[in-house]
């Protein structure tokens, strides 16, 4: 069984996802920051590939991105640098990121080789799902790789059924149709979306990301959602220049307890 469903089968509620760039805020970091999110109890990784245009990131991200890439972080080294990561890490792995950068790779030849790493699944936003079911979605099948797509409030319901059936693992249940970033409470626009979608009675867990900084916009999220993604807030709080183990360790404390 897949980690992600198995997580899902094991946990229905308060699934803690944290999402950092891959390269950021050194190169060398990838691993070690993965190995201490799973020691600090989070539940699911989800590794963002640095590009040069991410267009759905907030400015940290954004920011994030170009440094990794300043860096020198490309795919390859990203999957170089992980690739005895299972020797230690039990939790589900997740790759995020755009579809160029895994088109210039090579959808299977990226397939096979994240599988051999043992990635779970990938998150690729801009990946249209028409494109996914004509061309990549036997590909991902072969492999065992778990696509994650996202809806959003303007997302229509026939839309969102038709990525429920899709979906093998989780529905990505964007907070809004803004970009990421940092917010320390959740308006009341996006708790009206989230209860509707909640009484859609999907057959996908639902986990909800964009926004998310803090234990209150987290266990205000696990009232509609079975979990929840932050991302900008970790990436903010692991570029101080301070020791990472401890900022790790410091940040997940603040959302846990």
């Amino acid at each position: 069984m897949n980690r992600i469903n198995q997580l899902f089968k094991d946990k229905q509620n308060s699934i803690l996802s944290i999402y950092f760039t891959a390269g950021h805020p050194e190169m060398g970091t990838t691993k070690l920051i993965i190995e201490e999110l799973e020691k600090n109890e989070v539940d699911m990784i989800e590794i963002g590939i640095p590009f040069s245009d991410p267009l759905a990131d907030g400015p940290v991200i954004q920011q994030s991105s170009q440094k990794a890439l300043e860096n020198g972080m490309t795919l390859k080294k990203l999957l170089a640098e992980i690739k005895d990561i299972r020797h230690k890490v039990k939790i589900p792995l997740l790759l995020m990121g755009y579809f160029n950068t895994v088109f210039q790779y090579g959808v299977e030849a990226f397939c096979s080789d994240i599988k051999s790493i043992g990635i779970d699944g990938v998150i690729l936003p801009d990946m249209p799902i028409k494109v996914y079911e004509a061309k990549y979605q036997k590909i991902f099948e072969k492999y065992g790789i778990i696509p994650v797509f996202l809806i959003t409030p303007e997302t229509s319901e026939e839309r969102i059924r038709k990525i429920d059936k899709l979906s093998k693992g989780f529905i990505y249940m964007v907070s809004s149709s803004s970009t990421t970033g940092i917010k320390n409470k959740l308006d009341e626009k996006s708790i009206v979306y989230f209860k509707r979608i909640k009484e859609m009675n999907l057959k996908n867990q639902l986990i909800a990301g964009f926004g998310i900084s803090n234990k209150e916009t987290f266990d205000e999220i696990c009232k509609y959602a079975n979990g929840g993604i932050i991302g900008s807030a970790f990436v903010k709080a692991i570029e101080t220049g301070e020791n990472l183990l401890s900022q790790i360790k410091r940040f997940i404390a603040t959302i846990k307890y």
